[in-house]
């Protein structure tokens, strides 16, 4: 087995490691000089995704995995895959449902908000999940490549130590179009947070619409945990994508119809 990184895996890993802070500022741009939003509901939605997300449901996690449950949850894959999509469905969209009813409720008049606050939302997620994880795994593969493994496995034994290796090891062999293939992954969940975004805008807007938000979670945790369970089958990763994107698809052509549907209410009004 080759012990350093191809060269071509890193230039994969610089592209998504780009393509994930780029998309948040594509959006934000186009969004405020094409669409005219406004600039509050995309700085809400990144605040909400990292208060919601990343910071309330990792504490809940935290307490849940150290009970009884917890830990069964957690060694039987099926329910980690539901817990997982569940946890974050209800989060997430407990947060949006929040920030509408009141930090945007004088932004709700235009539509245009809902997309504005989901491009904020999945952009935050898209520079941490991808972004920051491509910066590590250039760093840590710069710092293999130059032989200063001994660096990142030095100060750590046991169980630790062989989590590190293994990390090692699959920045070694995993196939460079992978890192590719995180970035299209992360497009989707983009695309994927604006339906959600625009589903729950529409629920607190319109009350003959609540379902929506319920419908919401559902669809995140059905996407989240069907990636998560397609992954345990261990179909091909293009599969595996291309099942996501097919999902991803259905929930956006569900949104577009509702928010269609709005916008031509409105303008009879």
């Amino acid at each position: 087995m080759q012990d350093t990184v191809p060269v071509s895996s890193i230039v994969c890993m610089a592209v998504s490691c780009l393509l994930g802070f780029m998309i948040p500022i594509v959006l934000l741009v186009y969004l405020l000089k094409k669409k005219k939003a406004d600039l509050i509901p995309f700085l809400t939605g990144l605040s909400v995704m990292l208060i919601f997300a990343l910071i309330l449901e990792s504490v809940v996690h935290t307490v849940v995995f150290k009970t009884a449950f917890g830990e069964t949850i957690y060694r039987t894959p099926w329910m980690y895959a539901l817990y997982g999509g569940l946890m974050a469905g209800l989060f997430e969209e407990t947060g949006r449902l929040t920030a509408y009813r009141t930090v945007l409720r004088k932004y709700m008049g235009r539509n245009i908000n809902a997309v504005m606050y989901g491009a904020g939302h999945g952009g935050l997620e898209a520079a941490v999940i991808l972004g920051m994880t491509m910066i590590n795994n250039l760093t840590w593969s710069f710092m293999i490549n130059s032989g200063r493994t001994e660096a990142l496995t030095g100060a750590y034994t046991g169980e630790v130590l062989e989590q590190i290796r293994a990390s090692i090891r699959g920045l070694v062999t995993t196939p460079s179009w992978h890192y590719l293939l995180a970035g299209l992954e992360r497009i989707l969940a983009v695309i994927l947070q604006i339906v959600l975004s625009v589903l729950v805008w529409f629920a607190v807007k319109n009350k003959k619409r609540g379902y929506l938000f319920p419908a919401a979670i559902l669809i995140h945790m059905a996407v989240d945990a069907g990636a998560v369970l397609l992954m345990q089958t261990g179909i091909p990763l293009p599969a595996v994508e291309a099942a996501i994107a097919l999902m991803t698809l259905a929930a956006a052509l569900f949104a577009r119809s509702i928010y269609r549907s709005e916008e031509a209410a409105g303008r009879s009004e």
